[in-house]
């Protein structure tokens, strides 16, 4: 009896430990078959989001260079206007380049050359040829980092819109060609489809676009906190602004600072930093509008 008597604490003793032994285990295996918490950011767009949508500002953003430029290019090749316009229009896109932001002279400027120039013409037929300019000068220019972000919200089931100052006409045209949602931009008056060379109210920059974005989402029952924006460009910082979501594409120097102040999300897609930011004379420069120019003068005269 005292044997068993020794045994039997011995006995309740090991079953202790088996018990605390099979629920440590448990509790490991549980938590083994959890997701490991990740310092990565969430998956972004979210999947079946129906809330959410990304709206992208066009030039230098979607695309090389800025829209109109292209589009005037287009038009001179039609014999829109004439060659001391071309120099105006080749000028104005050769600085945006080297600068890489927006001068409201200089864009003021090419949307009064631009309404002058479709005074007169019919909506349809300018819808049709910039169809063909967008295959002849722009769809070389889309930046495939931008495009591949756009793609990731459409993928995810989500509505994407450029948000441009370009004329409505042509973004339509190019958001109809990247297979996005829609897009919204400058309004260019008609009667009975001919354009009369004045705009319905302002052009779309700045804060119009913030305005147009804010209308949209309320037509389209979305929530702007789930919401994606992107830009190049300060001047829009009032539309980034109004999204849970502000990329900063491409950045001018105001809104790198500004993105980075506010811990936005930052995407470079240019394979070399821009010439203006590194110093580039004012002689290169005006060499490029000039050989530009020179080579457009050329061509015209050799179509004579």
């Amino acid at each position: 009896m005292a044997a068993l008597g020794w045994l039997t604490p011995r006995r309740r003793s090991a079953t202790a430990r088996s018990v605390l032994a099979g629920e440590a285990s448990a509790e490991a295996a549980r938590k083994s078959s959890q997701p490991e918490v990740s310092d990565q950011e969430p998956e972004f767009p979210v999947l079946g989001d129906e809330k959410a949508a990304a709206f992208f500002d066009l030039d230098n953003t979607v695309m090389q260079g800025a829209a109109l430029f292209h589009f005037g290019r287009g038009l001179y090749k039609r014999k829109f206007f004439e060659t001391r316009d071309l120099a105006k229009f080749a000028w104005q896109q050769a600085w945006f380049r080297l600068a890489g932001v927006e001068d409201p002279e200089h864009m003021q400027d090419a949307r009064d050359s631009a309404l002058s120039i479709v005074k007169g013409h019919r909506v349809s037929e300018l819808m049709s040829i910039g169809e063909e300019i967008y295959d002849e000068y722009m769809a070389e220019r889309i930046w495939p980092g931008t495009r591949a972000l756009a793609q990731a919200h459409l993928d995810a089931g989500q509505k994407v819109w450029l948000v441009t100052a370009a004329p409505v006409e042509i973004a339509q045209v190019i958001a109809r060609r990247l297979g996005l949602t829609g897009a919204l931009g400058t309004v260019a008056e008609s009667v009975d489809g001919v354009y009369t060379g004045k705009l319905v109210g302002e052009p779309l920059h700045g804060p119009a676009k913030a305005e147009a974005v804010r209308a949209l989402a309320a037509a389209e029952g979305l929530d702007l906190s789930r919401c994606a924006a992107y830009s190049d460009s300060h001047n829009d910082i009032p539309m980034l602004s109004l999204v849970g979501h502000p990329y900063a594409i491409n950045p001018d120097a105001k809104l790198r600072r500004h993105a980075r102040n506010l811990d936005w999300r930052l995407r470079d897609y240019r394979t070399g930093r821009k010439a203006a930011k590194v110093g580039i004379p004012a002689a290169a420069g005006v060499g490029a509008v000039a050989g530009g120019t020179a080579a457009a003068i050329a061509l015209h005269r050799r179509r004579r």
